[in-house]
């Protein structure tokens, strides 16, 4: 019996063969697997169905006679001896056993593929913040958000750094985390944690200095790894806008163009000020300053003459 089974295998693998038996894919991939077979069997239906028996579920088949809601699945009968069976759109569901057969009288010509979908692994995940990091300075609320470029299914979490271990912040188990006077009582470290089913990343770390405690009127730094520095001039008489106006949230690639630095010699400058006083303010200084040497210069000629 063995024997005779034996033989059976062979007479279907010299008849018909494919390029893929065990195929390992993500969530969202497209795949094509080529087979060739006996060119006697040109003209016969070929077909792609689904089971783990070969009492399966024909998906599609060359002839198109089968009509079924998906589209993602597809199969062609080459003029040569060749057949190619496209997929499409993969999905965690269309993990299973697949035959790739050939209609044949008393018995069909069949070859199994195992194939095994799985989410797409998560890359390491960016932070970037919502609004200026600079805001911090007048003790304002910032939000950081955490994101990955790659992955399906990702969940996030925060976590900050302890003595004694790292320790989840479990009513922040999103991918926005916000700072504000109430939980910055004092220098902390942070970092944010993607995953999915099959991998996890960790981001870069993300350090709060306080420098003023306060309940409302706080004053703090963040410093996110690989992102510009900026420091706080306590003293500066504009702080931005506090009257409840929401800022726009801005996009991962804003960020780097968009973050305001509030002091220091090398640093950008918040165009808005100069030496620590308003713009117009400096204007109206220097004209009122203009005007009044002008008209002393006026007066001191009308007096010599």
């Amino acid at each position: 019996m063995k024997i005779l089974c034996l033989m059976f295998l062979i007479t279907v693998s010299v008849q018909l063969q494919c390029d893929r038996r065990q195929i390992k894919a993500t969530i969202g991939d497209e795949l094509t697997i080529a087979c060739s077979y006996d060119t006697k069997y040109r003209y016969n239906r070929k077909y792609w169905c689904s089971g783990s028996s070969r009492n399966c579920e024909v998906l599609s088949d060359s002839d198109n006679t089968v009509k079924t809601e998906s589209k993602r699945f597809r199969i062609f009968n080459h003029r040569s001896n060749k057949l190619f069976v496209e997929i499409m759109a993969l999905r965690l569901e269309d993990t299973g056993v697949y035959w790739v057969g050939i209609d044949k009288p008393y018995a069909d010509i069949m070859v199994s593929i195992n194939m095994e979908v799985t989410e797409v692994p998560v890359s390491k995940p960016d932070l970037w913040p919502l609004v200026p990091l600079a805001h911090t300075c007048w003790g304002h609320p910032v939000t950081v958000r955490c994101g990955c470029t790659r992955g399906s299914s990702v969940g996030y979490a925060w976590y900050q750094h302890t003595q004694q271990q790292n320790a989840p912040l479990f009513s922040l188990s999103a991918s926005d985390l916000r700072l504000d006077c109430a939980n910055v009582e004092g220098d902390s470290h942070f970092y944010c944690k993607a995953s999915n089913t099959i991998s996890s990343q960790t981001s870069s770390s993300l350090s709060v200095e306080v420098l003023v405690v306060a309940a409302v009127n706080c004053s703090y730094i963040i410093h996110i790894q690989d992102h510009p520095m900026y420091q706080c001039a306590l003293t500066s008489p504009t702080p931005p806008v506090t009257d409840g106006t929401q800022y726009t949230q801005m996009s991962r690639s804003e960020v780097r163009h968009q973050t305001v630095n509030i002091s220091g010699t090398d640093q950008p400058i918040d165009s808005s000020t100069w030496t620590g006083f308003p713009l117009w303010y400096t204007v109206l200084r220097w004209t009122l300053l203009a005007i009044l040497m002008t008209c002393l210069c006026v007066t001191r000629i009308v007096h010599i003459k």
